[in-house]
């Protein structure tokens, strides 16, 4: 029998992920990017353990726990340094055998091009259509190298999907969250640091560590979308102004430079499916979410993951397979949005009252019902990959 060959467009973590999952089962991959090299957006990223298990799953969860560091005991305060709540590393490893663990960016992705063949990823390749196929055709892939054919096409093409529109004509498409986000890598303090996220009204900045002993470094603000500063340094200091230490002193110990900045979009209209003829859609560009919850690239590894488990039976059932990838996705992922969104609303009131509110409701949690945290996050984070996935 032939082998079955996967055109996966974008070079991402959803799709690189995708990549190596199908390689695994024998499949051949095409991962077109269109840009000229692999850069990862972005600066740092936390891994929680749905993610940690989605990689276990491809044989990667290990070597990125030895390149990553676990974030340890963190937690949220107000803007002036008081904590409101603090998180437990080792009662969430004690629950669900894993805690949080960080690491830059590009090493994952590394990581990931790793399982990969060499001659697999195709850089400055623009996938310019798509042809969804059915049972009966392969699907069709028009790029700027030339034309494809594939009995699968994952589209991991990102909040700015050009496949999605094809084959969800009708959807509106991702929405303005209201804020913005700025990310940078820099220094630590001398000097023990507590790292977590502080809340203000309708601004908020975090910190995690880095295995290096750097610090990754996140803010947020509400702003109208496309609006941009001649210094995002410069802005991050007047939106920070007053603000607990250390903040001031990690925004003095960055470059203006390299603080990166990205407006925040999210798709709060679920797609009627992940799927259409032979085409699948994971992460961003099938559920793009706010960043509140951590879990955009881990979703997206959860999709590949079930996605390559899904499609390893017969190539000529492709399209009956991707039914069962929605079936196993959709709902689940539409949750996470939701919920992220619901957190981002809190986060980013401006309002006192609700602001006040939402402090006191931390705070409350945190003194008294820390397991409602538990509840709340367990049936995100206590994802398992399907059973035949799963390396013994």
């Amino acid at each position: 029998m032939a082998q079955p060959h996967a055109v996966v467009v974008g070079g991402g973590i959803g799709g690189l992920t995708a990549a190596a999952a199908l390689h695994d089962k024998g499949w051949a991959v095409t991962v077109c990017e269109r840009s000229p090299a692999v850069e990862p957006v972005g600066a740092g990223l936390g891994v929680a353990p749905n993610g940690l298990r989605a990689l276990d799953s491809i044989g990667l969860g290990d070597s990125l726990r030895a390149l990553a560091v676990e974030q340890g005991s963190a937690g949220l305060r107000r803007r002036d340094g008081r904590w409101l709540l603090r998180t437990d590393a080792d009662d969430m490893r004690r629950r669900l055998g894993d805690s949080i663990v960080v690491l830059p960016r590009s090493d994952l992705v590394d990581l990931l091009l790793s399982r990969l063949p060499a001659t697999a990823l195709h850089t400055a390749t623009t996938v310019t259509s798509v042809e969804p196929g059915d049972t009966r055709q392969l699907a069709r892939v028009g790029t700027t190298a030339g034309e494809l054919t594939a009995d699968l096409v994952v589209a991991a093409d990102g909040l700015r999907s050009t496949t999605r529109p094809e084959l969800f004509l009708e959807h509106p498409g991702p929405v303005y969250a209201g804020f913005t986000s700025w990310r940078f890598i820099t220094s630590a303090p001398d000097g023990p640091i507590s790292y977590g996220e502080s809340w203000g009204r309708g601004t908020a900045f975090g910190m995690l560590p880095l295995p290096d002993g750097r610090v990754y470094c996140y803010a947020t603000a509400n702003a109208p979308a496309g609006e941009r500063a001649a210094d995002e340094r410069a802005e991050l200091f007047r939106l920070l102004e007053g603000w607990h230490d250390p903040i001031r002193w990690l925004l003095r110990s960055v470059g203006p430079e390299s603080v990166l900045r990205t407006d925040v979009w999210h798709i709060d209209t679920p797609l009627p499916a992940y799927h259409k003829g032979r085409v699948a859609l994971l992460g961003d560009a099938a559920h793009a979410m706010t960043p509140n919850l951590g879990q955009g690239a881990c979703q997206a590894m959860e999709d590949a993951v079930v996605l390559a488990h899904q499609v390893s039976g017969s190539t000529a059932y492709v399209p009956v397979a991707l039914a069962s990838y929605t079936d196993a996705r959709l709902a689940r992922t539409s949750l996470i949005v939701q919920r992220s969104a619901q957190l981002a609303e809190n986060v980013q009131s401006e309002s006192a009252l609700v602001a006040g509110l939402r402090d006191a409701g931390a705070g409350m949690m945190g003194r008294l019902a820390p397991r409602m945290m538990s509840r709340f996050l367990d049936p995100i984070l206590d994802w398992h990959p399907p059973v035949e996935a799963a390396r013994v």
